[in-house]
């Protein structure tokens, strides 16, 4: 069994624990109280929502499983913190205060996610780019230099033997009392499961657990087509790796379909060919087919964990990440409806009141907010997986960089499909103005998300790319005015430039180029910190559980 927590835990906690328990720099009880406070005012930039749906929808057996699977992503929760920082009750224990230990809590420990990942407990430097995943104290030479066979695997964790030799140990092995009860846990559910897709995947992914071999489940979700019960559970997205973008972190969602928006929504990926087609590259960046048995639905979420839930809440999924499954079956998309609708209401509203001209707040709309993130999501499938010129596919070619430059892609390809199918009349109801307002406002909830975040510098980047264009004006006012033609014009150029980067996989162009433009600038800086002072939520957090369902 892996030890659980990091070189760098065992002196930090007893550290914490000095610092909880006694004053170690003789300050004041007045200082004391100013850091509660700040506790309190960071506390309060977050909006709480509860995670309910229509249960009179789900089948008695499907009430009876979702118990069931959110256990099992209270077990990856668990797990997460353990890639992250080690073991969990062992850091909580050791903070004293209430409300340290409860923001430690949203952000998944001590650095604030949110803000450049600062570390906000004192005793704690800076959040070491590989996490949990390696060494605290291996190098790049050293990782590199070292012939093993699974060191770049998704699923393995990068450890040292008594001789100081590094190894690689699977996730099954590492985490194996987990992950055997969270596989026994699949199983059972599998048993409740009335859909055969379901219960296939279910039973698939309970023995991916235990293998690390996530294919066959990955095809098997793939294939599910009738079920109202979705569960998306494993180690998935590799943001937590910021050391090499290698190794992925687990997470767990627990969805329940809403079939007649899903039905609505059905008809989109079947354009997904044709778009390739028209993006605004040279051929050769648009040579492969997107898989055409992707779909699109919508969900509620009722339950996330792990990775899922670690402060700047999912509104869409979009998965399998395998390019082998995509090539095969393209991937599925999943509009979490009730989060979005959160996050429309509660942030996205009250920061157009105050940041987008008011000749075009009337443009701000959630169906275009809708159509936005939904186009993101099915946009990750367009553009190119594999290198043009043999460096392999563009995940390996742009190492930590690819999650970054993968968002960008998504983002303007996403806003390029919503502007197209508009011009079709495929989609109804909003404008492509109100898609490029909507867009525009997006952007500035979205860069709130500071450095720390592969989406949060991948929308910095197309921020600073439409206002470099002239695309996006700021007004002596202090509010941001779209220029239609300059956007349109913008948005081809740089779909273009981000789809090059990717299909190149030119590691160094793009480190350069997120390095200049992958940062929030003085004047939108300044803008955001009013959105502050107006006290318009960061984020929200989710009220959840089988209590809040009424389970």
């Amino acid at each position: 069994m892996v030890k659980k927590m990091i070189m760098l835990m065992a002196g930090v906690v007893s550290l914490t624990m000095m610092i909880s328990c006694k004053n170690p720099a003789g300050k004041t009880a007045a200082v004391l109280s100013t850091e509660d406070s700040l506790m309190k005012v960071k506390i309060n930039e977050y909006v709480t929502v509860k995670l309910t749906t229509d249960l009179t929808k789900l089948s008695a057996k499907e009430k009876q499983m979702i118990p069931i699977l959110i256990e099992v992503a209270g077990i990856i929760d668990e797990l997460y913190w353990q890639q992250v920082i080690g073991d969990k009750k062992t850091f909580i224990a050791a903070i004293q205060d209430t409300l340290m230990k409860h923001f430690a809590e949203i952000n998944y420990g001590p650095w604030e996610r949110l803000n450049g990942n600062a570390p906000f407990i004192p005793g704690f430097g800076n959040k070491p780019g590989g996490a949990n995943f390696y060494p605290s104290d291996m190098t790049r030479e050293e990782f590199e230099k070292w012939d093993n066979k699974d060191k770049n695997s998704q699923y393995t964790l990068v450890r040292r033997n008594e001789d100081k030799s590094l190894k690689t140990i699977w996730y099954h092995d590492a985490y194996q009392q987990q992950i055997t009860r969270a596989a026994d846990l699949l199983r059972q559910a599998a048993k409740l499961a009335e859909d055969p897709g379901l219960k296939k995947y279910l039973d698939l992914r309970a023995q991916a657990f235990l293998t690390d071999d996530y294919f066959a489940s990955d095809m098997a979700w793939m294939e599910m087509k009738n079920n109202t019960v979705d569960f998306v559970i494993g180690p998935i997205e590799n943001y937590e790796d910021a050391l090499y973008g290698y190794k992925t972190a687990y997470e767990g969602a627990v969805l329940v379909k809403d079939k007649e928006w899903s039905v609505k929504l059905a008809k989109f990926a079947s354009f997904l060919p044709g778009l390739q087609q028209n993006l605004p590259v040279e051929a050769k960046y648009k040579k492969e087919k997107p898989g055409t048995d992707s779909d699109l639905n919508a969900y509620d979420v009722i339950f996330v964990s792990g990775n899922s839930n670690n402060v700047s809440k999912t509104i869409a999924i979009n998965l399998p990440n395998d390019e082998k499954v995509q090539m095969a079956k393209g991937s599925r998309r999943l509009q979490l409806k009730n989060a979005m609708h959160a996050k429309f209401d509660h942030i996205l509203v009250p920061i157009s009141e105050l940041l987008i001209d008011p000749a075009q707040k009337a443009n701000i709309k959630f169906d275009a907010f809708f159509s936005n993130v939904m186009f993101h999501e099915v946009a990750h499938g367009l553009g190119i997986k594999n290198t043009v010129n043999g460096k392999g596919t563009v995940r390996e070619a742009l190492k930590e960089k690819y999650s970054s430059f993968e968002e960008a892609k998504a983002d303007i390809l996403g806003l390029f499909m919503a502007t197209q199918l508009i011009a079709k009349g495929e989609v109804t109801g909003i404008t492509q103005e109100d898609c490029f307002v909507t867009y525009m406002a997006g952007l500035i909830r979205s860069v709130r998300f500071g450095a720390a975040s592969a989406h949060g510098k991948a929308n910095m980047m197309c921020f600073n790319f439409f206002a470099d264009h002239g695309a996006f004006e700021r007004s002596n006012n202090g509010t941001y005015l779209v220029n239609f033609e300059k956007t349109r014009d913008a948005m081809n150029k740089w779909a273009a430039n981000v789809i090059k980067f990717e299909g190149d996989g030119d590691y160094t162009g793009a480190s350069a180029y997120l390095e200049t433009n992958g940062k929030i600038r003085e004047t939108l800086q300044s803008d955001i910190e009013r959105l502050k002072t107006a006290k318009i939520p960061l984020d929200i957090l989710y009220d959840q559980g089988t209590a809040v369902l009424g389970l």
